[in-house]
């Protein structure tokens, strides 16, 4: 069982994109639900070897980024779901009630995580592009 909560944040104001599949919203680092976007060769998830599962691309991981910077236009609504290893929030994302894990995932920007997705709510959400 999970607790979740939401919070609606301006993203033109507060949240600016760290990755592919992490904002930056104030002081709090927001983790996308579900997802792995491609990481940068310089990420620690990619030196000094690539972690299992890593896909470590510097062109991948920049058309990741700027795909989120691009969706980000409007306000967000942020559900918290819980914290992972790194104390980032885990958490579902939207704007114009849209999440952003399906939209990098209908976009080719990122690759469905079972494992990452608590309480299957990304696949619940975007069927189609998790299981293409």
């Amino acid at each position: 069982m999970f607790l979740a909560f939401t919070l609606l944040a301006a993203a033109s104001t507060s949240c600016t994109v760290v990755d592919g599949d992490t904002l930056h919203c104030g002081a709090e680092r927001i983790r996308l639900l579900g997802i792995d976007a491609p990481d940068d060769p310089s990420n620690g998830r990619c030196r000094p070897y690539p972690k299992p599962g890593a896909i470590c691309d510097a062109r991948l991981a920049a058309a990741s980024k700027a795909s989120l910077r691009q969706i980000i236009t409007g306000p967000l609504r942020v559900t918290r779901i819980s914290t992972d290893d790194y104390g980032r929030t885990l958490a579902m994302v939207y704007v114009r009630g849209r999440s952003l894990s399906c939209l990098q995932l209908e976009a080719g920007r990122a690759i469905y995580k079972p494992k990452w997705d608590n309480g299957w709510m990304v696949a619940g959400e975007c069927p189609g592009a998790v299981y293409r």
